[in-house]
């Protein structure tokens, strides 16, 4: 049955109310009822599969010519389309709304990433119900629809044990998910949702867990239950990996099989991954290099140790990168496997923006210390040399890397004016819908495009009405039209770009762009206004890379298009552009509502978990307490009471063979623990914890006093502490410490308090330090690093 009421323009399928004659009883019944049937999606409805990786640039695939080795990405462009010129926004949360919605990211509210939300429309981090997304639209039509991995949409103060939860993904279409909510994630020790509910992994890294596995595993699991089940309904899989986002995150033999590969270095990178582009066609024969980023050292200006640090970080990442191409491979077998693959519109999307620069000169081990401007000196880092990608590291490469994975253009992500901040690869295998195989496609494009094609390849007409509510426009431009004719002309005439006030526009062959800001600058500009950034133009229809400007040879082509880039950005939200840091980061600044509000105090009972750092007392800054009442049972006291972060910065009060302690991570550079002599006797304690905030400064130490029903039993110091956040991924935990652990006291994941917590309360004392009390370099930097 494949009849649809309203034509499939209302969503979801109408209700038909059923005129039937009826008896008295059923016995009498002669008319013949109509049994419900489940939405029919349209005949000959091709399955649909996005995945998206994370930070890659435009020079990282080997698919278009990059050092990573990704043989899944290879065989699906070998079978289908590349295209050379498709872009993305350049932040995380933005292209995957565009890319959700098929609208501009400021027109759905994502001018930023979730964190960096404002009160002003393009900004406030809000999808509105008037801008449906694709797997809404999809389940409307019949299909079935899953996500796995990556989601960073829904608003922060929203990810808690009690929602809402309609902007998440199960809010948002999708029947299943199975994944993270933020911006990147630890993937030994990951924390994550099975629809709305927190899980961890059962296993952990020694047991051979890895997140991208485990996300694999569970898409090829719901694709297989869904065929076995419903082989009638197409399902629509959307597979975001944490890869290759930092934390660079793999096994040892992966990383090794890079071994000595990047020894040459990034300048001469850039030039190999240029010759092989045009050797696979998706650069022009005459593209050049555009110019390298001022500020960044050439390879041959390092010191051998910052040679040797800067090789094995990008080992790190291309083995990275290629383990996940793997998983991908996987999910691609399965479907082969089942029959589907054939059937399947396959769309591979090899990065959310470009690669990522914020890993600053040397990279780090530990990428949260460059959010809070501590630079680790390469002579200290040799010594973890063989340690970067295990457990014990969380890193990020070198921007110079950032550089080369982008060739051959200029700049890297959050550089929304430059293509090496917006241009990815795309890849589009559909076997029994293209018939071109290996083919290039150089039609201009964009990651809102995406929603506008699967419809058009489904049957599926745009809704005007979702849930009750009028749809406003698509802004995307279906793609089909290109997959039989290489020769079509583009129908993406106009395309704006923005971000952090990096911004440019599009037009007919032609671009116009202006940098307003560094991302890996440790000390920016201040005080620079809008109205004082330098005006580019490229001619990119003959000019591939952006390397010759020629603002000067055509001002009133620039000046044509500074006035369309004006049009463009008031008719989708872009004004007013925002280049605040420090007030975005405050709620009440920002304009945007704050969970706990003024509330000084919250009790938190036993057995309560997973609270992110913007729905729980901000303890930073400020002189607070921790007061827990606990049973001890007979055995006696061990393991973890309440802890908040992990072992890369947070802190823990526990116990270790009866007696109460307290351990502070300073980003695992140091560790301040303050410990009790007597062992707890089993029955019922109060245990409380002092923190003595030294001023009214950032990041300043303090004094901390241990108490045990009232009498004092322990105290000591914490020389500095952490200002502006403890994790991106980790939460605060009653009765164990998930995730990575604070202290190397107790085992990571099997941590529980042996005995009974029954409450935590958490009191904040005295005023917090003040917003500018800090630099403005500190405020720029520990906002970007996250994203």
């Amino acid at each position: 049955m494949t009849f649809f009421h309203a034509d499939r323009h209302v969503l979801p399928e109408p209700d038909q109310a059923q005129v039937v004659a009826t008896a008295l009883g059923i016995e009498d019944q002669t008319a013949a009822f109509e049994p419900v049937h489940p939405t029919a999606p349209p005949p000959a409805a091709p399955n649909v599969v996005i995945v998206v990786m994370d930070d890659l640039g435009y020079g990282t695939s080997s698919a278009f010519g990059g050092p990573c080795t990704m043989p899944t990405a290879e065989n699906l462009a070998d079978g289908g389309l590349r295209y050379s010129r498709f872009h993305v926004t350049a932040l995380c949360s933005p292209t995957r709304q565009a890319l959700m919605t098929g609208r501009n990211h400021h027109s759905v509210g994502m001018g930023g990433t979730t964190e960096m939300a404002t009160s002003a429309p393009g900004y406030n981090g809000f999808r509105p119900q008037s801008a449906a997304t694709i797997a809404q639209i999809l389940q409307g039509n019949g299909y079935s629809t899953a996500a796995f991995g990556k989601w960073h949409q829904t608003p922060p103060r929203e990810i808690s044990p009690v929602g809402p939860f309609d902007r998440w993904p199960t809010g948002e279409g999708f029947d299943t998910f199975y994944g993270f909510m933020g911006a990147e994630m630890n993937h030994w020790y990951p924390l994550l949702y099975q629809g709305t509910t927190p899980v961890e992994p059962d296993r952990r890294p020694e047991d051979g867990y890895h997140l991208s596995e485990d996300l694999a595993d569970r898409a090829i699991e719901w694709v297989r239950t869904q065929r076995t089940l419903t082989p009638d309904r197409p399902f629509f899989t959307y597979l975001a990996l944490g890869a290759s986002h930092a934390p660079l995150h793999v096994a040892q033999e992966w990383r090794e099989k890079y071994q000595g590969q990047f020894d040459h270095g990034w300048d001469e990178q850039r030039a190999r991954t240029l010759a092989e582009q045009k050797r696979l066609g998706v650069a022009p024969a005459d593209a050049e290099l555009a110019r390298w980023a001022d500020g960044v050292p050439h390879w041959d200006e390092l010191s051998d140790t910052q040679r040797a640090l800067s090789a094995r970080f990008m080992e790190t990442f291309a083995g990275f990168t290629e383990h996940a191409d793997q998983q991908v491979g996987r999910f691609v077998a399965a479907l082969e496997e089942l029959g589907e693959l054939d059937n399947t519109l396959f769309v591979y999307l090899l990065g959310d923006n470009g690669a990522s620069g914020e890993g600053g000169v040397d990279g780090t081990t530990v990428e949260h210390r460059l959010g809070h401007g501590l630079v680790d000196d390469p002579e200290e880092m040799i010594a973890d040399l063989d340690l970067i990608g295990g457990p014990e590291t969380y890193p990020i490469a070198p921007v110079g890397w950032a550089l080369a994975l982008n060739t051959p253009f200029q700049w890297t992500k959050q550089v929304a004016s430059h293509f090496g901040g917006t241009r990815d690869g795309l890849i589009v295998h559909w076997p029994e819908g293209i018939a071109d195989r290996g083919g290039i496609r150089d039609q201009f494009h964009h990651v809102i495009d995406i929603l506008p094609t699967v419809l058009d390849c489904a049957g599926v007409p745009q809704p005007t009405s979702v849930a009750g509510v009028a749809q406003q426009p698509v802004e995307g431009t279906s793609m089909r039209y290109t997959f039989d004719a290489a020769d079509a002309t583009g129908r993406r005439r106009t395309q704006y770009f923005e971000m952090c006030g990096n911004r440019g526009i599009y037009h007919e062959g032609w671009m116009a762009v202006t940098r307003h800001g560094t991302p890996w600058e440790m000390v920016p500009e201040g005080g620079r206004r809008f109205s004082d950034d330098v005006w580019e133009l490229y001619h990119v229809d003959t000019d591939f890379s952006q390397a010759h400007d020629l603002a000067a040879e055509h001002p009133e082509r620039l000046r044509e298009l500074q006035e369309l880039f004006l049009i463009e950005a008031a008719k989708h939200q872009v004004f007013p552009l925002d280049p605040r840091v420090t007030e975005r980061e405050n709620p009440k600044l920002a304009g945007r509502v704050d969970l706990l509000g003024n509330r000084r105090s919250v009790t938190y009972r036993g057995g309560m978990r997973r609270f992110t750092e913007e729905t729980t007392p901000n303890v930073k800054n400020r002189s607070h307490s921790i007061t827990a009442d606990v049973e001890v049972p007979a055995t006696g006291a061990a393991g973890v009471v309440v802890a908040q972060g992990g072992r890369f910065g947070g802190w823990s009060l526990y116990c270790v063979d009866g007696s109460v302690r307290y351990d502070y991570s300073y980003f695992d550079l140091t560790h301040f623990t303050v410990r009790a002599q007597e062992a707890l006797s089993p029955g019922r304690h109060q245990i409380r914890m002092e923190f003595h905030y030294d001023g009214d400064g950032h990041g300043l130490g303090g004094d901390v006093i241990l108490v045990v029903d009232g009498a004092k039993v322990a105290q000591g110091r914490v020389d500095r502490t952490i200002p502006y956040y403890f994790s991106f991924d980790e939460t605060l935990d009653i009765g164990v410490d998930l995730g990575t652990p604070v202290s190397d006291e107790y085992a990571a994941v099997y941590n529980a308090f042996t005995g009974t917590v029954h409450t935590v309360r958490i009191d904040l004392d005295g005023p917090a330090a003040p917003d500018d009390a800090d630099t403005e370099a500190q405020r720029r930097q520990r906002v970007f690093i996250s994203q």
